[in-house]
């Protein structure tokens, strides 16, 4: 009977053989496609916006949660917002928002110094600890994300190591039509100047840039390979048409990066998993997008004092996730939903009424809780108050 040799095996609608053949001794190598926790970006489907769903007017700025726009030089600062995915190819691979920057009016043109770039950074700890063997060459990682551009151009996408001395290494997208999802998927591998230190500081930086000016960029760099880092190495000679494009936009969204030669589909977390590790670096007492407003306080605590004679007070309030860091903690008082600039909590004392309060958030947060302290004016009171917490990279 005639040997059949099978290359290898392929489930219905999956993008990459399950189990690969080798016909020359028999062996078989299962590709799991569907193991948890194999992307290393946080929020890559834009689901989650803490902080609100359109940003404008400032030059640096997290917008999306994990997502950073930078920009430098402009005439009219790009905007940028949570948009929604209706139709294409990122429509049917199952996602429903998307991040857009929408370009200003750039009255003086492309000048050398002028940057759009999308930044998302990621702790070296999750690095190190990712399986990926970063120094080897024969040891990759995959990014793959889908993005759609108003004007028809490639884009350059950095990839930055942040520990020892820095490395990039540089890709293009290649052209893009016009108003059209495609999914860009590029396969990087190790190599041996690489450094992730096992720690939460910033390990691995990835760009994508909109437009970057020539200050920044190298005429016919080398793609695909790694190299030295340097201020001119963010990108090749770049086309400005879409920069030099009133209202152009430039929408992104599935965004992955998963150890591996290998691009799985992507890994659709639930909205609830995926906030949590937001929070991680960002969380609000608040619902997402909002302002804090008086009548929806979220953290509310009684107090007492046993004498009149005894009028210290102070309580801890736990965040619901641990933060990397300790967090930088901005307390809005419960009366108006502004920032208190004294960082006073307002309080509700049962005979009183509203009045200033005189507790205080105390310096020494932790990334577990904040603690405040201070003085009690009344026998028996509720503090009430929202917060923002940052600890981002």
């Amino acid at each position: 009977m005639s040997e059949i040799k099978v290359n290898s095996i392929k489930g219905v609608g999956a993008s990459a053989a399950a189990i690969t053949v080798n016909n020359t001794d028999g062996t078989c190598t299962a590709n799991i496609t569907n193991k948890p926790n194999r992307n290393l970006i946080i929020n890559g489907a834009m689901n989650v916006a803490q902080r609100g769903t359109s940003f404008s007017g400032t030059a640096q700025q997290y917008t999306l949660d994990r997502m950073q726009i930078n920009t430098a030089g402009n005439d009219e600062i790009a905007q940028t917002e949570q948009a929604t995915v209706t139709s294409g190819g990122a429509y049917t691979s199952g996602f429903r928002k998307c991040l857009k920057i929408i370009n200003g009016n750039q009255t003086s043109g492309a000048g050398a110094t002028d940057i759009v770039h999308l930044k998302m950074v990621l702790e070296a700890q999750d690095i190190a600890n990712s399986g990926w063997n970063y120094t080897s060459s024969s040891s990759f990682v995959t990014l793959s994300f889908w993005i759609k551009s108003s004007v028809a151009q490639d884009f350059p996408i950095t990839l930055r190591s942040e520990d020892g001395t820095r490395q990039v290494y540089n890709m293009t997208t290649g052209s893009l039509s016009a108003d059209t999802w495609t999914k860009i998927t590029k396969t990087i591998s190790g190599n041996s100047n690489l450094q992730f230190d096992d720690n939460n500081a910033a390990g691995l930086t990835l760009f994508i840039n909109a437009f970057v000016g020539t200050d920044y960029t190298t005429g016919s760099l080398a793609q695909n390979a790694w190299s030295a880092w340097s201020g001119a190495k963010q990108g090749d000679n770049m086309t400005s048409t879409w920069y030099t494009t009133n209202d152009a936009t430039l929408e992104l969204t599935g965004v992955q990066l998963e150890v591996g030669s290998v691009a799985t589909d992507f890994e659709h977390r639930s909205y609830t998993d995926e906030i949590r590790l937001c929070e991680r670096y960002f969380q609000t007492s608040f619902e997402q997008g909002q302002a804090p407003t008086h009548g929806l306080s979220k953290c509310i605590y009684k107090l007492g004092r046993p004498y009149s004679s005894q009028n210290v007070a102070g309580m801890h309030h736990t965040l619901r996730t641990e933060m990397r860091a300790t967090p930088t903690t901005t307390i809005f008082t419960s009366t108006n939903g502004s920032n208190s600039t004294t960082n006073r909590v307002s309080y509700f004392s049962l005979s009183a009424g509203w009045s200033s309060g005189a507790i205080s958030i105390h310096n020494s947060s932790s990334t577990k809780q904040f603690a405040f302290d201070g003085t009690l004016s009344a026998d028996l009171v509720l503090y009430q108050f929202n917060f923002k917490a940052e600890s981002e990279l």
